[in-house]
């Protein structure tokens, strides 16, 4: 597994050679949730199906155990995810905090985010 690092602006680092990559490490695993998690569905133009169902699911009142299952599922879709052990989302006026550790095929990593 192999990824272009992301700066801390969410931009793709250059001018480093290898050390601009993320390989086969739970920080790479880590990204491509993020990435996958920050994708909503329909705004991929070569696949309208791919991304978090947002307007499909997660969008809405009252809707916690519903928006939770659907970011966990896509989350455990994710190349090199085998587990999450710790999940806990927050929603705080119009920001949905999620904090969780995923267990990957190379170690667990916290992730946290506001979606």
């Amino acid at each position: 597994m192999r990824y272009r690092a992301l700066s801390a602006d969410g931009d793709y680092t250059f001018g480093q050679g290898g050390a601009n990559f993320l390989v086969n490490s739970p920080a790479c695993v880590a990204q491509s949730v993020l990435t996958r998690l920050k994708l909503w569905r329909g705004e991929w133009f070569l696949d309208k199906t791919e991304g978090t169902p947002y307007m499909q699911q997660i969008l809405g009142t009252g809707t916690k155990a519903i928006y939770d299952l659907a970011i966990q599922n896509r989350v455990l879709e994710t190349e090199g995810v085998t587990s999450i052990s710790r999940y806990e989302s927050a929603l705080v006026g119009r920001r949905l905090s999620v904090s969780m550790t995923i267990e990957t095929a190379f170690g667990a990593i916290p992730i946290e985010t506001v979606l």
